[in-house]
């Protein structure tokens, strides 16, 4: 019994870091390509904040991978009058994470 409760333990510890290092990564992912400069988690500045986002993109008439082709290609008209610039120097799997990130996140 004490053997299964250390095994679940240390996965859950194991699942927990990996979780972690996940958001580290999509966060300075978000900040090399200058995200952070219009978009905050939970205050809209330039941009929508990532929680605005969130709550468009989970209503279930949109998905994730729509979410990411919106910020590849960019656009205007969406949030307001300022245009989101086009990402597309950004991986499918960067996008991706991105996008999984901010809907998991807020």
């Amino acid at each position: 019994m004490v053997r299964n409760l250390s095994a679940i333990t240390i996965i859950g510890l194991l699942f927990f870091q990996a979780v972690n290092a996940q958001q580290d990564d999509v966060s300075a992912l978000m900040q090399r390509n200058a995200c952070t400069g219009c978009h905050q988690p939970t205050v809209r500045t330039v941009g929508p904040s990532w929680q605005e986002v969130a709550e468009r993109y989970r209503d279930g008439s949109k998905t994730a991978a729509q979410l990411g082709e919106r910020i590849r290609k960019g656009g205007s008209g969406a949030w307001g009058a300022v245009p989101m610039p086009p990402q597309a120097q950004l991986s499918q799997a960067d996008l991706e994470n991105i996008a999984a990130w901010i809907l998991a996140n807020h």
